[in-house]
């Protein structure tokens, strides 16, 4: 069992991760991954590429971290990338009035709500303010943009924001990007990078931060013709926290496989469901416990506008394992969401290139369509220079409502102004084309993955205690895919001819790939010990007897269960590795070699 501040003090202690900038004061939302943390991510990181863009055939690119403001205006963040913000009217402290509420009552999703409901909230938990006691009641909740804003060149120069997540990076180089599929659609793109969110309240070690790591995948498909491969993870058992069940005060978890949660309607999505599917089978690999665990789906007042579907992976860090899911700490450890064609539609009207993909028929097709062809002549005298603004749009309401220009005039809207025209004058006609394809926006399916809290996660569900022959241990038992260290080589005690052998021991395993701590400080119980609480899955030892026999052997040491075997030297690298690849398993060396019965693990 865990909880946060044994999380944070170990994290500190083993090199986890710690604050940022301490010698200075430190600023609340950053922190520095240390030696083993940033292990521990790089190979969180690695394992979500395979799977995410290697074995689902995507590409990947890396975009800046800054962008101009354009993007971001098109994107929504300016006006709508807000959080609640209450300040005290004691002290001055700013706090997110949304997580208060969650704090101090049994309001799960406070952010879903509108700020009027929260503040009567506030008032009715009688809550204070957290660091200086004072009430909060009364005191009114305003909007915070939680984006960093920058300048771009020198002086004033161009205004920019750093980025809040990877995918607008994604999403504005997908002209240039459709080019590279070939123009066939579905295709995948993905992004691991940083993000950065000016929180009111960073709380929670590297839960809740101001820089951050994401793992997204933009899926662009076409909403008509694009269906996931829904058979490969057909099976795959979810366990789901639909909206209904949240809003229901005796409200379960509905176990399910994908197939199920797709033909009872559960999940709307078919390609939300697949990436759940997905998702579900990566966080077995890496070690996340599947008892707390969980998808969530988005209630209506928290969903984006934009978004049909959205469900969240939730795990829980407290170390409460229940069948009732308003039990526990749960953070949000990736979102699922179907986003239609916001995202390309915005970028379309407010960027300067083709977001759309031509996609060609099997054979060209006669269809008709619905044109405008303005008389120019009468347009120019009457309107002057905004002519060519009325000509536009009398061209785009042919297309959207052809039924608009069945009467003797017709209006349009320019500059915000409605503006109306004879229809002789707009030319208005139903003409048959033959045509070899049209340009489709694509749909977004989106899987967004935050490393840091996978990272937090895996520590949190592998942190375990035991007794080992009487004495209290404290190990992580982190799955060794995702571990920040492969196998620790210790020679038993400080012996000029032990540490020949456990350096070349060294030497092989790093040449045969890899990840190898060497540890000759302190008795080898305390070197043990160290190991286990870093994860390490495995301990090779270089003892008196490795010297004296022929041929040489070392003792391996399996972190979870601490059993020993004897194995030659020559053997080692190729049994090591078959232990720590996927599958692999400390049994197959039980039922190989020596079992060795030792004290050397409590020295």
């Amino acid at each position: 069992m865990s909880d946060a501040r044994a999380i944070t003090e170990l994290a500190k202690r083993r090199g986890f991760f710690f604050g940022s900038n301490e010698a200075y004061g430190g600023v609340a939302g950053f922190y520095t991954f240390g030696p083993e943390g940033a292990a521990l991510k790089r190979n969180v990181e690695a394992a979500w590429r395979d799977r995410f863009t290697v074995r689902e055939g995507n590409d990947e690119i890396e975009a800046p971290t800054i962008m101009p403001e354009p993007v971001f205006e098109a994107s929504g963040h300016l006006d709508g990338f807000d959080d609640m913000l209450v300040e005290c009217g004691e002290c001055g402290e700013s706090h997110r009035a949304d997580h208060l509420v969650e704090d101090a009552s049994d309001v799960e999703e406070a952010e879903s709500l509108p700020i009027p409901e929260v503040e009567e909230l506030v008032a009715e938990y009688e809550i204070a303010c957290p660091s200086c006691g004072a009430a909060l009641a009364g005191r009114s909740i305003e909007e915070f943009n939680l984006m960093f804003a920058t300048t771009i060149g020198p002086g004033s120069g161009q205004q920019g924001y750093l980025r809040p997540e990877t995918a607008q990076g994604i999403f504005v180089e997908f002209p240039r990007l459709k080019e590279y599929a070939r123009n066939k659609l579905p295709f995948g793109v993905t992004q691991i990078g940083r993000a950065y969110r000016n929180e009111i309240s960073p709380r929670k070690g590297i839960v809740r931060t101001r820089e951050f790591t994401q793992a997204e995948l933009e899926q662009f498909v076409d909403p008509d013709d694009d269906d996931p491969p829904l058979d490969r993870v057909a099976d795959v058992s979810l366990r789901l926290y639909p909206a209904d069940q949240q809003e229901d005060p005796d409200g379960e978890y509905v176990e399910a496989t994908v197939a199920e949660a797709v033909e009872e309607g559960i999940v709307a999505s078919e390609w939300v469901a697949y990436y759940l599917g997905v998702a579900r089978e990566w966080y077995d690999r890496i070690g996340v416990d599947g008892d707390r665990f969980r998808f969530r789906q988005h209630l209506p007042g928290e969903r984006a506008h934009y978004a049909a579907d959205c469900w969240d992976a939730e795990s829980e860090v407290s170390g409460v394992a229940s069948a009732d899911p308003t039990a526990g700490d749960w953070i949000e450890i990736a979102g699922f969401a179907y986003r239609g064609d916001y995202d390309l539609s915005k970028h379309a009207a407010h960027g300067d290139d083709d977001f759309t993909v031509f996609e060609q028929y099997d054979e060209p097709r006669t269809v008709e369509r619905a044109v405008a062809d303005p008389d120019m002549s009468v347009l120019g005298p009457e309107f002057g220079g905004r002519a060519g603004d009325v000509a536009d749009a009398l061209r785009a309401l042919a297309e959207r409502d052809p039924s608009a220009f069945e009467g003797e005039t017709v209006t349009v809207e320019v500059d915000g102004e409605a503006v109306t025209v004879d229809t002789d004058v707009a030319n208005f006609r139903i003409e048959e084309r033959t045509e070899a394809g049209e340009h489709v926006t694509p749909h977004v399916v989106e899987p967004s993955f935050g490393v840091d809290r996978t990272v937090y996660t895996l520590i949190a569900h592998g942190y375990g205690h035991d007794l080992i022959d009487g004495e209290e241990r404290t190990y992580l038992s982190l799955s060794p895919e995702v571990a920040p260290t492969d196998v620790a080589v210790f020679p038993l005690v400080s012996d000029a001819a032990l540490e020949e052998v456990a350096d070349d021991i060294v030497a092989d395993l790093r040449a045969a790939g890899l990840s190898v701590a060497h540890d000759d400080s302190g008795n080898i119980g305390r070197r043990y010990r160290r190991q286990d609480e870093v994860g390490t899955p495995l301990s090779v030892t270089v003892d008196h007897e490795s010297v004296e026999e022929t041929p040489t052997t070392v003792t391996v040491r399996d972190r979870d269960t601490t059993a020993q075997v004897r194995v030659p030297v020559d053997e080692l690298a190729a049994e090591l590795e078959g232990v720590l690849e996927s599958g692999g398993s400390f049994e197959t060396l039980l039922a190989g070699y020596d079992r060795v019965e030792t004290d050397v693990t409590r020295s």
